[in-house]
């Protein structure tokens, strides 16, 4: 028996292989419109130790999208008309620390954008809004994943910057040197705008990176391959699953605010006057700000 109508919802976003947890029941697979155009795929619905869950393959089963034209708005918007409280995004990236070897997990706490073709809010002319994003990621979701990892055996490390970059293609030797000087810990072309729209809204959410290789930046690791990536992805997928099975139990049943403010992060921030505000937009922003604007929500 899932939990009440009120009661918190488990989204994830990552790879196809990872919707195979075990113990996960009542599935069915069903497709959320959005007036943001099409979502990467359809939504995978269970129930796990009587807590609903939410799963989204980011580029499609099959991985058919590249990150570039993953529809980030239409993903967001989908979780959220779905009754998506939490989101928890489970990442490939590189790693830019010698510390940080293929294998480790590390629950992210900052992001570094430096994407540059993809849109990255709702609010448009019209109709804007500036949410905070000094803290991106929800730090009662982060205890909880780390709570999580440590009942299933998964060693994470809690704490580290995620560098956004555009793709597809790998990093240039000299840029991978010049993202080390930056101080970020890992790399990885996803979470961004992701963490910004789950932001605006009002989900709380968090990322588990998965680290696959080293970039091109270590001697002993100079050229990124698809395969050697893949072998890694293949070894991470069993613990990400492990984690998610103690995570999607343990979350808080009540969707009373976080104590960060993820759920009310539009409180402040919609700038524009209600006479001037687009009406279509309006009703565009139904779900994502639907409480704010007094409109119906999701």
């Amino acid at each position: 028996m899932a939990d009440d109508e009120n009661s918190s919802v488990l989204g994830i976003i990552g790879g196809s292989g990872l919707y195979d947890i075990p113990g996960l029941a009542d599935t069915r697979w069903r497709r959320v419109a959005s007036p943001f155009g099409e979502a990467s795929d359809e939504i995978l619905f269970g129930v796990l130790d009587g807590k609903r869950l939410a799963f989204l393959p980011r580029h499609g089963r099959g991985h058919r999208i590249p990150p570039t034209e993953v529809n980030y708005r239409a993903n967001i918007d989908a979780l959220k008309r779905s009754g998506v409280t939490d989101i928890v995004s489970v990442s490939a990236v590189g790693s830019l620390k010698e510390e940080l070897a293929p294998g480790a997990f590390v629950i992210v706490d900052q992001f570094v954008d430096r994407t540059f073709a993809r849109p990255e809010s709702f609010f448009a002319t019209g109709l804007v809004a500036h949410v905070s994003m000094a803290h991106p990621v929800c730090a009662r979701l982060g205890d909880g994943i780390e709570a999580a990892a440590k009942e299933a055996g998964v060693a994470v490390v809690r704490g580290g910057a995620y560098l956004v970059i555009e793709g597809p293609q790998f990093s240039t030797l000299a840029e991978s040197e010049l993202y080390r000087r930056s101080g970020c810990d890992v790399i990885g072309m996803t979470n961004m705008p992701e963490a910004r729209l789950a932001r605006e809204a009002e989900i709380c959410y968090a990322t588990v990176a998965m680290v696959t290789d080293f970039d091109c930046w270590h001697p002993d690791h100079d050229d990124v391959t698809v395969a050697a990536i893949i072998d890694t992805l293949h070894d991470n997928a069993d613990k990400a699953k492990a984690l998610i099975g103690k995570l999607a139990p343990s979350l808080v049943a009540s969707t009373d605010d976080c104590a960060q403010g993820c759920r009310r992060a539009l409180d402040s921030a919609v700038i524009t006057a209600p006479e001037a505000r687009d009406p279509a937009l309006v009703e565009k922003l139904d779900a994502i700000a639907g409480r704010v604007l007094n409109t119906k929500g999701p």
